[in-house]
């Protein structure tokens, strides 16, 4: 909508305000529609991969940023083997893949930290020592770019980190080199204009709703039906930051005896204290975390540059998660594919058939070849295994995309300027495919909809719905004519939706 009013200040959802989050992320994906237009792509502002552009950027920078990080830590060789953990990482797989702000917050977290780190670790081995400009203008840059993508948030992980340092340390004294006042003044200089653009335009509801009811309601209650008791993300994060996740359990051990080292103390800042935050948070979603997985990559790729990953052997069982995540994985995507799409998905078998085997070897040879190979054949298993997954199993799942079918289905319909009433379904989705147009009602609102003109489409889910259509179609007298049936799961809610399409009797 930014695109299509010229509107850069204000945030809506067609006649909606959208003050969950910041502006950064929307003029990011502006800006790659902008890009698409000026390179030819026809229809831009509704070509869905555009938006992902600045999510895939920023995923891939935090990887290369990971690997700059940890230099600070650990030899070249270490600091690969730890971007090479991030790159394939279950979460930040799926992350690059969405339009959303997470992955370039990763991107400025990991910038933050980075820079904050070097500076501590500076102070700490130089004692004192001039450091310039450089880091504390990347750091708070950083800072800036990540309040303009998600609001206050990195200001948790960079203060947290600084307050644990401190304590720790008994000495505030390395701050003083972050260059605090004229950083803050220059973060200030650069997020400053929006929000006062946007103060001036919507006044207190910007705060109330990104702070208030976006914010404090994740703290207070369990938003959007995302609630999960504390221990949620220690849970997932076998899952979510599979491949290098197997070998974190060998590493915890010397990570906890290193405690005191400078490195590992500063790594450790980063992670627990925000951890410890978000598994209090009411709030979970997997990927809350990942700003604070590049510590545990660099945890990790230390202990293993060391030669230092425990031998006991009830955690050494755990290296069999390199061969248990595949066939789970893949067993699960034929077995959607086959109940959901009805589609025995022959071409993934073979890329699911070699992932399984080099997790197994990854697992069978950990003792023979040492872990970083197994490491490494750990992170071609997931190279694999994201083939299967988003190169075949996804596209091969159309009913994953309910308003896709949709959209195609208004396409075909020959009509010059087609609209659309939606009824149940209210997905932001519908509204990208089918324009901003798009009318959100319910059933009886959707008859009145297409009692107005020709060339208008009603869109019910739930026989409630639908039901509420019948009757005011009665009682208006509306002449209308069953076009289609779409049959989907609508992901954000994990359900199975059956939504309805009428068109006006126009015809």
């Amino acid at each position: 909508q930014m695109v299509e009013t010229g509107d850069y200040v204000d945030i809506r959802f067609q006649d909606e305000v959208r003050y969950k989050k910041p502006v950064g992320i929307y003029w990011l994906q502006a800006a790659a529609i902008k890009a698409g237009d000026f390179v030819g792509i026809k229809q831009a502002h509704t070509t869905i991969w555009l938006y992902r552009l600045p999510s895939l950027l920023g995923a891939i920078g935090a990887v290369l940023l990971t690997y700059w990080v940890a230099l600070a830590f650990v030899s070249r060789r270490a600091a690969i083997v730890a971007a090479l953990m991030m790159a394939s990482s279950v979460v930040l797989g799926v992350e690059a893949r969405l339009a959303k702000t997470d992955a370039m917050l990763l991107l400025t977290v990991v910038g933050a930290m980075g820079a904050m780190a070097r500076i501590y670790l500076t102070e700490r081995r130089q004692g004192g020592s001039q450091q310039g400009w450089a880091l504390p203008g990347i750091f708070w840059t950083a800072i800036a770019a990540g309040i303009l993508i998600k609001g206050p948030l990195i200001l948790m992980f960079a203060g947290l980190t600084a307050a644990s340092v401190s304590i720790l340390d008994r000495s505030t004294k390395w701050l003083k080199a972050l260059r605090p006042a004229p950083g803050i003044l220059w973060m200030l200089l650069l997020v400053l204009p929006w929000f006062v653009a946007i103060a001036s335009r919507a006044g207190e509801s910007f705060f109330a709703e990104s702070v208030g009811h976006d914010m404090l309601e994740k703290v207070t209650s369990s938003q959007e039906a995302h609630g999960a008791p504390p221990g949620y993300y220690l849970l997932f994060f076998w899952l979510t930051f599979w491949p290098g996740s197997v070998l974190a359990g060998l590493a915890a051990p010397t990570v906890w005896r290193a405690r005191h080292e400078a490195g590992a103390r500063f790594l450790l800042c980063w992670l627990i204290p925000s951890w410890i935050v978000f598994e209090a948070v009411l709030t979970k979603l997997p990927h809350y975390v990942l700003p604070l997985y590049p510590a545990v990559a660099i945890l990790i790729a230390g202990i293993l540059e060391r030669d230092r990953l425990s031998k006991w052997p009830w955690l050494l069982w755990g290296t069999s998660g390199w061969l248990i995540f595949p066939v789970v994985l893949g067993i699960g995507g034929v077995a959607a594919l086959i109940s959901i799409g009805g589609d025995l998905g022959i071409v993934s078998w073979p890329l699911i058939a070699a992932a399984i085997v080099t997790g197994l070897v990854a697992w069978r040879l950990y003792d023979v070849d040492g872990p970083e190979r197994a490491l490494l054949r750990g992170i071609v298993t997931s190279i694999l295994m994201a083939f299967a997954l988003y190169g075949v199993i996804l596209p091969s799942l159309p009913e994953l995309f309910p308003s896709a079918r949709l959209a195609n289905i208004i396409e075909q319909s020959g009509c010059a300027d087609p609209v659309a009433a939606l009824a149940g379904y209210h997905e932001p989705s519908s509204v990208f495919m089918l324009g901003t147009k798009t009318y959100l009602t319910d059933g009886s609102g959707a008859a009145d909809f297409l009692h107005r003109g020709p060339c208008r489409f009603a869109m019910l889910e739930g026989r409630g719905e639908q039901r509420s259509f019948a009757t005011r179609a009665e009682a208006i007298g509306l002449r209308y004519a069953p076009v289609a049936r779409v049959e989907g799961v609508n992901i954000s809610i994990g359900k199975s939706i059956g939504i309805a399409v009428f068109r006006s009797g126009d015809e």
